[in-house]
């Protein structure tokens, strides 16, 4: 089963880490650890998720994948 990527960063702006869903727009959350991110991004998901479905709005599914770059030799 596919599931969507999740992208964890540290922003020095916001003093934390955000976590973010590329497939799901204006789907994030903060953390002050990349866990605590990952965790509340996880609720942000369902969350998501579950007003779309019952807005009867599209869900699209898990397509983003980040390009993986190997380092020259």
């Amino acid at each position: 089963m596919k599931d969507y990527h999740i992208n964890i960063f540290y922003s020095e702006e916001d003093g934390g880490y955000i976590a973010d869903i590329p497939d799901l727009p204006y789907c994030s959350a903060y953390g002050d650890t990349p866990e605590e991110a990952l965790k509340e991004i996880l609720i942000a998901k369902e969350a998501w998720l579950e007003s779309a479905r019952s807005a009867d709005k599209p869900v699209p599914p898990p397509r983003y994948r980040p390009a993986i770059y190997q380092a020259a030799s």
